[in-house]
């Protein structure tokens, strides 16, 4: 049977036995604070209930990773054996974000392919201007795709132990990411429609938003991975958190391809409707 030394003590297995913690259910009431406080905000009873929600929640994201950051780094929890467990995860994770995404490409494609008569029976909808997908929409393709390059370097130096080089290319990934929001902030205050004005405007919004949103979430992800590489947490042999925020991005840059040719090119009109 396979021994291990965990926090000073041999175990004779090599996985992670997590100790009793309230972050479950703290994180249980924040969502149903948040959700209810939601229903209650759309109905004008207030917001207060909801911000309560999101603080709650929010806690809940620092204490359950603090103490996931600890038992990994300090306390040795994080076997081999636990790290796989941990990618698989994590691959279902992006699994399952795949098939969000997927959900707003069905409504968008249903849509664009057979226009209804309250759309004039084209697409784009009549009375609808569309975004040109050659200004900043390809620029924030370029922007993306030259982040996935560095995050992939700053990946590579980690591995060969290169501290330096991996600060500097998640540094330039993050200023990537941080130009790429600020665009996609400038392009939605320039919109030529509006949320409600139709089909075509929920399912751009619904989908370029939440994209939106997965970008700003793996920012913060590489920015904690930046200060944790500065306190030396990673070793070549051991950064499943910093292999986890890599995989995110690459899966928000992988999203964003199908979203700059399907939205913004194809749905554009630049090619024909079939």
């Amino acid at each position: 049977m396979t021994e291990a030394r965990v926090g000073g003590q041999v175990r004779k297995h090599p996985y992670h036995l997590v100790d009793p913690s309230p972050w479950p259910v703290v994180g249980a009431t924040g969502a149903l604070f948040l959700f209810g406080g939601g229903v209650l905000f759309m109905h004008d009873y207030g917001p207060w209930i909801m911000i309560l929600g999101v603080l709650l929640v929010l806690f809940t994201m620092f204490m359950w990773w603090r103490d996931v950051i600890r038992e990994a780094t300090f306390e040795g929890r994080h076997t081999p054996a636990v790290q796989i467990g941990l990618r698989y995860g994590m691959a279902l994770f992006i699994a399952s974000e795949v098939m969000f995404f997927v959900g707003f490409f069905w409504a968008f494609f249903s849509s664009s392919l057979l226009p209804a008569q309250a759309t004039g029976g084209v697409w784009p909808p009549e009375g609808i201007t569309v975004f040109d997908p050659w200004g900043i929409p390809f620029l924030n393709t370029l922007i993306l795709l030259s982040s996935g390059v560095t995050v992939t370097w700053a990946h590579h130096a980690l591995q060969e132990d290169n501290r330096r080089d991996m600060l500097l290319g998640l540094g330039l990934t993050i200023l990537l990411g941080i130009t790429f929001t600020s665009l996609q902030v400038f392009e939605y205050a320039n919109a030529p429609f509006g949320f409600r004005e139709g089909i075509y405007p929920s399912t751009f919004f619904m989908a370029t938003g939440f994209h939106g949103f997965h970008v700003i979430v793996g920012t913060i992800f590489l920015t904690v991975c930046w200060f944790r590489g500065y306190f030396r947490h990673f070793k070549p042999d051991h950064h499943f958190g910093f292999e986890a925020a890599a995989w995110y991005w690459h899966f928000v840059d992988v999203v964003w391809l199908f979203l700059f040719t399907c939205i913004y090119w194809w749905g554009a009109g630049v090619a024909p409707v079939v």
